[in-house]
């Protein structure tokens, strides 16, 4: 039988320096709740704000599968590895820390904030040669369908991660439905609302909104709004 744990926008952490607005789905730097610390492998899962011309100082990371979506602006992102790059709306950017990596992440614009998902997974092998990458979407492949954007198949759809890890973005018109097939037994599905709301097996969900399911094959979507987008985190339960 399906469970569901549903996580409201306004229920979130929030951590303000002044030049970095965050909200924390679950427990993150000073906010902890016993109550939120993961959904399965999905252990972070932060929706950042940052002022322009500021950012992320180099720092490291290790066994963490971390991806990156910009919702507004341009982020440029530096690393060890000889890593140069700009990534934009409509892009997604994938490293796999493994045995290690320095990066930083600062808004590339002065005049501007740039708004981003920062998303961690626990990976599925650990001390793995880190890795780069990134993808540019085409936006019709997602208007009234999911398109895929990660997987654990390099020859599939979209960009890998070390994990049995499947996301998935839709921009739907109010009224489409939309049914969604766990990708693999005992994984779970964590759905988040980018725009717009949903229903989600009936629950309703609104803008920041986040809900889990697990013990489910199949999921029901429907769009309640114009322009309701989401994400879709298809990950083991560990």
């Amino acid at each position: 039988m399906a469970s569901y744990i549903l996580h409201k926008a306004d229920t979130r952490g929030h951590a303000d320096h002044g030049w970095l607005s965050s909200h924390h789905t679950f427990s993150f730097a000073n906010y902890y709740n016993p109550e939120r610390m993961q959904f399965g492998a999905l252990r972070v899962f932060n929706d950042d704000k940052v002022a322009g011309g500021r950012g992320f100082d180099a720092h490291p990371h290790d066994n963490m599968e971390i991806i990156s979506i910009p919702l507004e602006g341009d982020l440029e992102h530096k690393d060890n590895l000889g890593n140069t790059e700009i990534i934009r709306q409509g892009d997604v950017q994938v490293m796999s820390t493994g045995t290690g990596v320095f990066h930083s992440e600062y808004n590339a614009n002065k005049d501007r904030p740039v708004s981003f998902l920062q998303i961690w997974l626990f990976p599925n092998q650990l001390n793995v040669t880190p890795r780069y990458d990134q993808i540019s979407l085409d936006i019709k492949d997602k208007k009234n369908q999911l398109q895929q954007i990660i997987s654990p198949d390099k020859d599939d759809a979209g960009t890998w991660i070390y994990q049995d890890a499947w996301f998935n973005m839709g921009l739907f018109d109010k009224g489409k439905e939309v049914d969604y097939k766990v990708k693999k037994e005992g994984n779970g599905v964590y759905v988040f609302v980018l725009s717009g709301s949903f229903t989600i097996d009936g629950q309703a969900v609104a803008t920041r909104d986040g809900i889990g399911v697990s013990g489910a094959e199949n999921i029901s979507i429907v769009a309640t709004d114009d322009n309701a987008e989401l994400l879709i985190m298809d990950v083991p339960m560990l």
